[in-house]
């Protein structure tokens, strides 16, 4: 689990973002809007979606198809997208079924009816390598548990309670197919439905610091790697929105260490820690021009 230190700082930050962000409401829209090509990209490219965040930004926002895009691919970011703004644009006050399964739907719009608005059910075994995932007769138990125990708050700190549905639904694998989208909005909505800011999982260190937390929770029942991760992107998310609300100029991070004379590595580092109010905008980290370390 996360200590003590890095729940206040998180606490702390959110503090301050929402000062800050008070009667700015369209703004914060704005950003989120902002960075769904992002978020899109990298959700799908988790699953080896072969188009590039310039591909992603091109069909979402110019509505750009290339001749070799594989239009499965096309219409999992258009999907995909779909949802998300809903999600951004529309207050969802509680997780049920209903709504996992809407999504779910949407997400398959174009793709595989067959497959949507249902969960796995009678021979619909899934296999990963040597792991099967839950068995398809309990599934739709399972997920009623689980719903019914984030939403009675089964762990009292909020980043375990949605570290534990995540973990949780991976091991349940709900769906025949498109299980990690799902779970990555979910992660996004679950924020928002507690008023913080909505993350990006990012694709480039899925071997590292993503796929690893699952492999441990089968192994030894901890989801603690998926709160420190959600800690992590959570902080940079905050720090994001409160540099774009005050600061007069971003710049990226290599520039402002050229600028001051520091060392590149040293402060990618510090970012990726979190421990200076850094933060990514189209995969490159990036920070006010008036921070002074």
């Amino acid at each position: 689990m996360i200590n003590q230190i890095t729940k206040d700082k998180i606490t702390r930050l959110f503090e301050e973002y929402k000062a800050i962000s008070k009667w700015k409401e369209s703004a914060l829209k704005e950003i989120a809007l902002s960075e769904i090509p992002e978020m899109i990209y990298n959700s799908n490219a988790i699953e080896n979606s072969t188009l590039t965040l310039k591909d992603t930004e091109d069909i979402l926002i110019h509505n750009i198809i290339k001749k070799d895009h594989n239009i499965r691919e096309v219409y999992e970011a258009k999907n995909l997208a779909e949802i998300t703004k809903e999600l951004l644009e529309n207050n969802i006050d509680k997780l049920s079924v209903s709504l996992i399964l809407s999504l779910h739907k949407t997400l398959l719009t174009h793709i595989n009816n067959s497959y949507a608005w249902r969960f796995r059910r009678n021979d619909e075994w899934v296999r990963i390598w040597t792991h099967l995932w839950a068995n398809p007769d309990f599934v739709s138990n399972l997920m009623n548990k689980l719903i019914k125990d984030y939403n009675n708050k089964k762990l009292k700190y909020f980043l375990d309670n949605i570290a534990y549905f995540h973990a949780e639904f991976e091991t349940i694998h709900p769906f025949c197919d498109w299980n990690g989208r799902i779970w990555r909005v979910l992660i996004n909505l679950q924020l928002m439905q507690l008023w913080y800011p909505p993350i990006i999982v990012q694709n480039k260190s899925k071997k590292l610091d993503y796929y690893p937390n699952f492999q441990r929770y089968q192994d030894k029942d901890k989801f603690d790697s998926f709160t420190e991760l959600f800690a992590l992107l959570l902080m940079e998310s905050l720090n994001k929105r409160i540099a774009i609300l005050t600061a007069k100029k971003i710049i990226t991070l290599s520039q402002w260490c050229k600028k001051n004379n520091k060392n590149v590595s040293s402060y990618l580092n510090k970012a990726k820690r979190q421990t200076i109010p850094a933060f990514r905008i189209r995969e490159k980290w990036s920070i006010a021009e008036n921070f002074n370390d």
